[in-house]
């Protein structure tokens, strides 16, 4: 059976490491580092040998506009899944190297265009973050609601959310003081959105945690077999069954992550869990131009 590429979960390949995959792509196999053993091994990415690549990414404009030759070199496979991240955050000290929300989703029409069907691209408003400034509880929520809407603009049908884990090297980085709702607050939160999303049309999804089902939300398969079986031009089959690597609560199934932790991300975002390249903090929190905690309705 065919396998599933996943790049990557680990860092912004398609950002940041365009050339990298192009070539891996041109070779017809990649080396892997195993994120917990740290022993290597080859990955085919022959095209006969793989069902789907899923792209990860806050900014596929190296891939729309082919830089390094990316977009030749992924027009070999079959079928392309992308998981289209904005948080409405880009631009912002949270998110230094993203581009604004406003230019990330005008990347929406040609990319669909590109993977040729809406049901393979999923937006993530993901994660969902709340933080203090100067007393007053901040957070990336009242841009959910534009972003929704030029997603379902596009077509697409389902999107992914979760709330920010706030691990211990993210509450070392200095400047931020981070803010982690109750559940009550978080089941509120994600039954505004569930509303909000159908009534444009959309599917909410909790992404690895499934606290969020109470309130609406479907539990999450970011990779799924069983649609990416559906999707597939040529009808192959993907592997079905749950990927054991994954957090407990993730739903995904079985795929090949091609991406590394020691590949930083200098998207530089101050919540990463992985290794991003932090910019120096130029502004303290009273100078950042962040949206206001105002509601799901602003």
């Amino acid at each position: 059976m065919r396998h599933v590429i996943s790049a990557s979960r680990r860092t912004d390949i398609v950002t940041w490491y365009a050339a990298w995959f192009t070539k891996a792509i041109h070779r017809g196999w990649v080396k892997v580092r195993h994120p917990f053993s740290n022993d290597f091994y080859l990955v085919s990415l022959k095209p006969e040998d793989v069902h789907t690549v899923v792209l990860w990414s806050k900014d596929f404009s190296p891939l729309l506009e082919n830089r390094y030759g990316l977009r030749d070199a992924l027009s070999k496979y079959d079928q392309l899944f992308c998981h289209f991240t904005i948080t409405g955050l880009g631009a912002t000290p949270l998110e230094p190297k993203v581009p604004p929300w406003q230019e990330a989703v005008r990347q929406l029409p040609e990319l669909v265009k590109l993977v040729g069907d809406p049901r393979r691209v999923t937006l993530r408003f993901d994660p969902i973050i709340h933080w203090e400034e100067a007393g007053e509880i901040l957070s990336n929520l009242p841009l959910a609601e534009p972003i929704l809407r030029a997603a379902a603009e596009n077509g697409i049908t389902s999107v992914r959310i979760s709330f920010a884990t706030i691990y211990g090297k993210v509450r070392k980085r200095k400047g931020w003081k981070w803010i982690d709702p109750p559940l009550e607050r978080k089941l509120e939160i994600t039954s505004e959105l569930v509303r909000m999303a159908r009534s444009l049309g959309l599917t909410i999804h909790s992404c690895a945690d499934t606290s969020l089902l109470q309130a609406g939300a479907l539990p999450s398969r970011c990779i799924d077999g069983e649609l990416l079986s559906r999707l597939h031009p040529k009808g192959f089959k993907a592997p079905t069954e749950k990927d054991r690597g994954q957090r407990p609560q993730c739903g995904c199934t079985v795929s090949i992550d091609i991406g590394s932790y020691t590949m930083k991300c200098p998207s530089g975002c101050v919540y990463c869990y992985a290794h991003p390249i932090i910019q120096p903090k130029n502004l303290n929190p009273s100078e950042k131009s962040s949206p206001r905690l105002r509601g799901l309705r602003g």
